[in-house]
């Protein structure tokens, strides 16, 4: 490898042209600088992301240098550079879908749930705007089940006061769901 210092980057030198390739000795410098841009330009068209061709390319370059000896020799050494690079491009696209696989046979299939029904929301806000007392009393008696005794136990007040907060927090509820209160019962 001649290192050359007069050619820009992206831009052949003077002396090459595509007919003449053949017959002059090439430079791994000189075919990187006449070549890159191309073969980038025609990966970032296929990979739709500039510097993932751009590293593509370069890994294709990095492996024409390992074997530029022999390289040099062919009819088209671009040709090769570039069919590496394509390669690696459709080998990333095959990694990533097969990744992608991977993943959706490893989620965990999960029951699709409903949402809720507008009762429910509508008992829900309306149980939010009840005061702490009365919804914690209203829940556990309807929700989980426990008897005046049991929730007056639990939140160590008399019965009578439960049966207050159910009584309170029925009433509340009838209005906020608008429903008629006639058919509110006393426990």
């Amino acid at each position: 490898m001649t290192a050359t210092m007069g050619a820009r980057a992206n831009e052949p030198p003077a002396a090459l042209t595509a007919s003449r390739l053949d017959a002059v000795t090439i430079t791994f410098d000189d075919f990187y600088h006449a070549h890159f841009r191309s073969v980038t330009t025609q990966l970032c068209a296929y990979t739709g992301d500039l510097g993932h061709a751009q590293d593509l390319t370069q890994e294709a370059f990095c492996r024409a240098l390992a074997r530029w000896d022999r390289l040099v020799r062919y009819d088209d050494p671009v040709a090769w550079v570039r069919r590496v690079a394509w390669n690696l491009a459709r080998s990333r696209w095959r990694r990533l879908r097969t990744a992608r696989d991977h993943l959706m046979r490893q989620r965990r299939v999960e029951a699709e749930v409903d949402g809720p029904t507008p009762d429910r929301v509508a008992i829900d806000a309306a149980l939010a705007k009840l005061p702490a007392n009365h919804r914690r009393a209203v829940i556990l008696h309807y929700l989980a089940d426990l008897s005046v005794n049991q929730i007056a136990l639990q939140e160590g007040v008399a019965e009578g006061t439960v049966k207050s907060w159910l009584h309170r927090g029925r009433t509340a509820l009838a209005g906020l769901l608008d429903e008629n209160t006639e058919g509110v019962s006393d426990v």
